[in-house]
């Protein structure tokens, strides 16, 4: 039985814990600079109207969504990592094993130095 196991690829490995760490960060600040944009929007767009209540309801609500976001990481990601160990099998000798052998051929190479 020969075994067909793979050897693990690096793209089933979870992400390191700074590169992820920077994600979220970088995700956070792009949330909370949208809703600092939103804040602005609402008090310098004039004439008031229906636009500034969307841009108070999104500077309001943007901040929870900021947090659960950078909070929620890429746990939700579940990713199978194989386990770097080799599992195989010992093999058995038979009767055919020994026909089936290469034959080993040695070659010894003696310097001739009485020239």
């Amino acid at each position: 039985m020969k075994n067909t196991r793979t050897a693990p690829s690096v793209t089933s490995l979870p992400q390191a814990p700074h590169d992820e760490a920077s994600h979220r960060v970088r995700r956070y600040a792009l949330t909370m600079g949208i809703r600092t944009v939103c804040f602005v929007l609402m008090v310098v767009v004039q004439p008031y109207g229906w636009w500034t209540w969307a841009f108070g309801v999104g500077a309001a609500i943007l901040p929870y969504i900021a947090v659960v976001f950078a909070n929620a990481g890429s746990d939700s990601n579940e990713v199978l990592a194989e386990s770097p160990e080799r599992q195989l099998e010992a093999p058995t000798a038979t009767a055919d094993d020994s026909a089936a052998r290469p034959t080993v051929v040695t070659i010894d190479e003696k310097r001739d130095d009485a020239r």
